[in-house]
């Protein structure tokens, strides 16, 4: 059974840095697209970055907010896709999950089949 872990949220100050991890297990090959997504209190899910298989290693940035500030990328050997957020805000604040799709990246949230659990960012001074 295919599963996603999400880690290394925590609370940090404007301006810092956090990278978060998403580990992969039970996938029987590299055929699937990570996406990056988040959750902030009383709103609605949004897609952040996605990066398709491990093949093409293809990388799509879907949040204006965070393009410039946030870079994804993927380890196959590791089976891990990590999202390196830096020059944190407050209004980053959210719970971020990992989910998965087959190969390719998608804009539409509900064509991820596969979703961590998701781990806690809160940026404040």
């Amino acid at each position: 059974q295919s599963h996603l872990v999400e880690s290394g949220g925590g609370l940090v100050q404007p301006g810092g840095s956090l990278t978060l991890s998403c580990a992969a297990s039970g996938f029987t090959d590299d055929a699937y697209a990570i996406g990056w997504f988040r959750q902030a209190p009383g709103k609605e899910r949004e897609g952040i970055s996605c990066i398709s298989d491990g093949v093409r290693g293809r990388v799509e940035n879907y949040l204006d907010s965070t393009k410039g500030r946030f870079t994804i990328s993927r380890d196959l050997d590791k089976k891990t896709v990590f999202l390196q957020m830096n020059s944190l805000k407050v209004e980053d604040t959210a719970v971020y999950y990992c989910a998965a799709r087959p190969v390719y990246c998608s804009t539409y949230i509900h064509s991820y089949g596969y979703w961590g659990q998701g781990t806690q960012v809160t940026v404040s001074s």
